[in-house]
């Protein structure tokens, strides 16, 4: 039987306004198994992606966690101090944002941006840094990668960004990606194959998977199980 890799039990966030407080997520509960593709799907202003930025506490002010648990591994990240939440988001949990153009820095190099982000997490040097950044790209079909690495954001098309940006989420081997609306910023036809790959990388890696989207259709074709939320709250889950 497969263990729990995510408990999210009873999460309340809150917004503080000049009028009060206006709550966004109101007393949520969800789980996931490890390397579990979990759908969270709804309307605009459902609150989708404050739960995906809640789990890895990365709500800006007025925004705070009220209430509940967010259980990884039995570790409660609601709890948790900004060093040890940094050890924990972006290494053992990545997240993959909407628009990637949002994502990378445009005055870097994507190279520069991938070995950051690895010697950020890990105790490397900049020679392994790029072996691995070179490993990640290839994973993702980025052809000519030792080339690609000199090469700044402006210089890739919608999607091979994205695929970059999935690529950086990958580079410490987490065990859960949050994506949120990965594929919202690009065309259809390119959408289908981002969507593809992701899959294929959680299902070869092992990781665990929260897609948030407002694409029913997306969701019922790639997800073991869904949630629908609106308003803050869920409202149906399923197979």
């Amino acid at each position: 039987m497969s263990e729990n890799l995510l408990n999210v039990n009873n999460l309340v966030v809150n917004f503080k306004m000049r009028s009060g407080e206006v709550t966004a997520i109101n007393d949520i509960s969800f789980s996931l198994l490890k390397g579990e593709k979990f759908g969270l799907v709804g309307e605009s202003g459902a609150g989708k992606s404050v739960t995906g930025f809640s789990i890895i506490k990365l709500i800006s002010k007025p925004g705070y966690i009220k209430s509940g648990e967010i259980l990884f591994k039995n570790t409660d990240l609601a709890k948790l101090d900004y060093e040890s939440i940094r050890k924990i988001r972006g290494n053992r949990i990545s997240m993959i944002f909407q628009d990637p153009m949002m994502t990378l820095n445009p005055v870097l190099t994507i190279g520069t941006q991938m070995m950051e982000t690895l010697m950020a997490h890990k105790n490397i040097s900049k020679s392994e840094a790029r072996k691995i950044a070179v490993e990640k790209l290839k994973k993702v079909h980025i052809p000519s990668p030792e080339k690609r690495l000199e090469q700044y954001p402006h210089e890739f098309s919608g999607g091979m960004r994205q695929r970059i940006i999935i690529a950086i989420s990958l580079l410490t081997d987490p065990e859960l990606i949050i994506a949120d609306e990965p594929t919202t910023a690009l065309d259809v036809t390119i959408q289908a194959e981002i969507m593809e790959l992701l899959l294929q990388l959680c299902d070869s890696m092992g990781m665990g998977l929260i897609l948030i989207t407002h694409d029913l259709a997306v969701v019922s074709q790639v997800t073991d199980r869904m949630a629908v939320m609106y308003a803050g709250k869920i409202i149906e889950e399923g197979n």
